[in-house]
């Protein structure tokens, strides 16, 4: 393959875009690789889709050789089966709906497991038709609330999802498996620092879930992991080691006092320890009760009730780990303190909740026998030796406060949590049996009875992991490329007109000839300086410039990623370039 940029579909931009916030967006642009078409949504110009194609071909690959079969699914789908599956209303403003001229509802697919079990159903009735895995990779919409960060966060998107079926748990855990080491291969080949992390079901349901996540500063997730071991998660899905419980009535009775003017945790510890209130003077925020008040609202209802999260004074509520424990429902601060005078602002206490009807979730480290000082439910007045399970008992926990740095891991006892932050690249679920519940999806087993088969749920982002490669391989100049989807192997750049250009054709086409993809910089109309600009900005792992030495029968090699520049004689730089280039694609593509 050889591109001319004299011919190419391609601006190169000298300044960053208004709207770029993160370094892929703004560097795909400005290199010539994407250009925005909408909010959220981005053409692809050829460069770009040379990276996309590549990056694409990879991840068929792995999929085809773990055993995977290639579908397309429509993405104009109908509303019938996601309202079966309880889906639609999960989803609820996140996805696109629309009705067609017979006034039948449509949703533009944002997955496809409904259609994956429909199929299934469909066309197997036997267990000697199983195990058996779909993909396709196809394009999904979300209507996000706010695009941002180009191919990061958008409303269109490229992805791969598989769905595996099969009859028993254990087949449903060795498909898992499997796709989990392919995961490793697709991201080992796209040259991504990427760790797999415990991850939150979500909307997908199933049991077990986790997260590919790309380490990046401009990552919207946060992740964690063990300094003693081998422990990584989405901070959504850290579990709190919870104390151990004591006896609820080895502590005195409670106790109400005036705390005039303590509205917040600082002001409270502050009075409690220049009182010594309950005896103490070294009371820390970890010692107080802090209640806070939500509002939850479930699918399809208009109606929200009242939440309570009773943690630690000195932890903050993580709206983000609440949506995920209490999905699919939503959740907000809850502000109309008007139309409900039964709770005093700043001094909620969980005293009276369950007889005002108010549901109250605690944190882990709220155990039955932990004693504190919290709110009396009356202005100015707090209360102290407030039991868990003799003064109050939680509906239950849940976790909602935020993961800190230093934090306890809870998966081994010497290790303490550190924080990160990646893009998701990948996400495998096992989903169990909701969808094939859902659409009663039974095939005649070996003993003759019904069998319902299990499934797994397994995505890429294909577009994103573009962005995701960006943000790691890039430098002041522009885009580093690996080898393995750069859009050319070698870029050609005539330093000048007539010989040096006609040279610099010459070895395009041969090095095509040889199998390479080749970009040559043949403009005639813009001076050397550019050209060595553009080629930083555009990335592609080798540049040969033909310039002034071309009379001595030289050239210059320069190799983007080590920033290494070498005089190479023309003669044998086809042969020499051939060589290296297949070395460099670990991929084979």
């Amino acid at each position: 393959m050889l591109l001319r940029m004299s011919t190419l579909l391609l601006r190169t931009l000298r300044e960053d875009p208004a709207d770029a916030e993160v370094p892929s967006h703004r560097l795909l642009i400005r290199a010539g690789y994407v250009r925005r078409a909408a909010p959220g949504g981005y053409t692809w110009l050829p460069l770009g889709k040379l990276v996309l194609d590549r990056i694409t071909e990879i991840v068929r690959s792995e999929m085809t050789a773990i055993g995977d079969q290639e579908v397309h699914f429509p993405a104009l789908l109908p509303a019938e089966p996601y309202r079966t599956s309880g889906r639609w209303a999960e989803y609820g403003d996140d996805i696109f709906t629309l009705a067609d001229r017979k006034g039948a509802e449509h949703l533009l697919a944002p997955t496809h497991e409904e259609l994956a079990a429909l199929l299934v159903k469909d066309l197997f009735s036997s267990y000697r038709d199983f195990p058996v895995t779909l993909f396709q990779i196809q394009t999904k919409f979300r209507d996000e609330a706010r695009p941002r960060a180009g191919l990061l966060r958008g409303r269109e998107f490229l992805m791969k999802d598989a769905y595996s079926f099969d009859l028993d748990e254990a087949g449903l855990q060795a498909a898992y498996d499997r796709h989990r080491d392919a995961y490793r291969r697709v991201f080992d080949r796209l040259g991504l620092d990427y760790t797999v992390v415990h991850a939150m079901s979500g909307a997908m349901g199933g049991s077990a879930s986790e997260e590919f996540l790309a380490a990046t500063p401009v990552g919207e997730d946060t992740f964690v992991g063990c300094t003693a071991c081998d422990y990584a998660a989405n901070t959504e899905a850290v579990v709190t080691r919870a104390p151990a419980t004591g006896d609820p009535d080895a502590h005195p009775a409670l106790e109400v006092h005036d705390t005039p003017e303590t509205p917040t945790i600082a002001s409270l510890v502050e009075l409690a320890n220049a009182r010594g209130l309950g005896g103490r003077r070294a009371w820390t925020a970890a010692d107080t009760l802090k209640n806070v008040v939500l509002t939850v609202r479930r699918p399809g209802t208009e109606e929200s009730e009242l939440l309570v999260i009773g943690l630690p004074g000195d932890r903050e509520v993580d709206l983000k780990r609440v949506e995920a424990a209490l999905h699919p429902a939503t959740v907000a601060v809850f502000d109309d303190w008007a139309a409900h005078p039964e709770l005093v602002r700043g001094y909620i206490g969980p005293q009276i909740l369950e007889k005002l009807g108010v549901r109250y979730l605690v944190d882990p480290r709220v155990v039955t026998g932990t004693t504190w000082l919290t709110g009396a439910n009356e202005p100015g007045r707090h209360a102290v030796d407030v039991v868990c399970g003799r003064d109050f008992t939680p509906a239950g926990t849940i976790e909602a406060a935020e993961v800190r740095a230093g934090d306890a891991c809870p998966a081994c006892e010497v290790g303490e949590l550190t924080i990160r932050r990646g893009i998701e690249i990948g996400h495998i679920f096992q989903l169990g049996r909701r969808f094939t519940d859902a659409f009663a999806v039974d095939v005649l087993g070996p003993a003759g009875k019904p069998v319902r088969p299990t499934m797994g749920c397994y995505g890429i982002g294909v577009s994103r992991a573009v962005a995701a490669v960006a943000e790691q391989h890039h430098d002041e100049r522009g885009l580093v490329w690996p080898a393995a989807v750069a859009p050319c192997d070698v870029h050609l750049v005539a330093a000048g007109k007539g010989p040096q250009l006609d040279a610099a054709l010459d070895l395009g086409g041969r090095l095509a000839a040889a199998g390479l993809r080749v970009l040559v910089d043949d403009r005639t109309h813009v001076s050397a300086g550019v050209k060595f600009t553009d080629a930083e900005l555009i990335g592609i792992p080798r540049a040969v410039v033909v310039g002034r030495r071309l009379a001595d029968g030289y050239v210059e090699l320069r190799d983007r990623a080590a920033g290494e520049r070498v005089e190479l004689p023309l003669d044998g730089l086809v042969e020499r370039l051939v060589v290296e280039v297949r070395a460099a694609r670990r991929d084979g593509v």
